[in-house]
């Protein structure tokens, strides 16, 4: 499998709508989901869109390990999860004001109102589909990735550009944001 490339903002190719995958078990969609974990794995992070490593295809791949949940917190952790073609459909019109942060926007936080309670469809490696309700950091996490199939980077989502800020004037040195058990959880 291969680390790809983390495209940044600025480049075109974060601004297209992405293909729905026709076949998701084919060699080549396990083989994109690979390099997806490979090149995730060497950044540290938690999700990344196929638009991100230029491949026009609705992928994401996300996990949510137990050390990035506060302690406390009634979220479980989430293995690495492939997301085939998801739909989210909001569940409410509530939303939450979270700080985001990308891949594609490396060293900047910024907050975005996002709903605060989802529901995910999706296709896994099998072309099975499978619903499942997120809520709070998770369901941020999942309309922040499901953005990039649309062509969307969270700036576009942001009603106040005061809020985009470098990580270290919003986290200090560690660089990552520390939720609340509330923010985190949605409650």
């Amino acid at each position: 499998m291969a680390i790809r490339p983390i495209l940044k903002m600025g480049n075109p190719a974060l601004h297209v709508v992405s293909l729905p995958v026709a076949d998701p078990g084919s060699a080549e969609t396990r083989a994109l989901i690979d390099d997806m974990r490979d090149t995730l794995e060497s950044v540290s992070g938690i999700g990344l869109a196929a638009p991100q490593i230029s491949v026009p295809l609705r992928v994401v791949l996300y996990c949510l390990p137990a050390a990035r949940i506060p302690q406390g917190a009634a979220t479980q952790p989430v293995p690495w999860t492939p997301l085939i073609n998801p739909v989210i459909t909001p569940l409410g019109d509530e939303k939450v004001d979270l700080w985001e942060r990308c891949l594609s926007l490396p060293g900047l936080y910024a907050r975005v109102p996002r709903h605060r309670h989802i529901e995910i469809r999706y296709q896994n490696i099998d072309a099975q589909w499978i619903t499942r309700q997120c809520h709070g950091y998770h369901a941020t996490l999942l309309q922040h990735e499901c953005d990039h199939l649309d062509g969307v980077l969270y700036p576009a989502r942001m009603p106040d550009a005061s809020t985009l800020a470098y990580a270290s004037e919003v986290c200090g040195p560690a660089g990552v944001y520390t939720y609340s058990v509330a923010e985190f959880d949605g409650t």
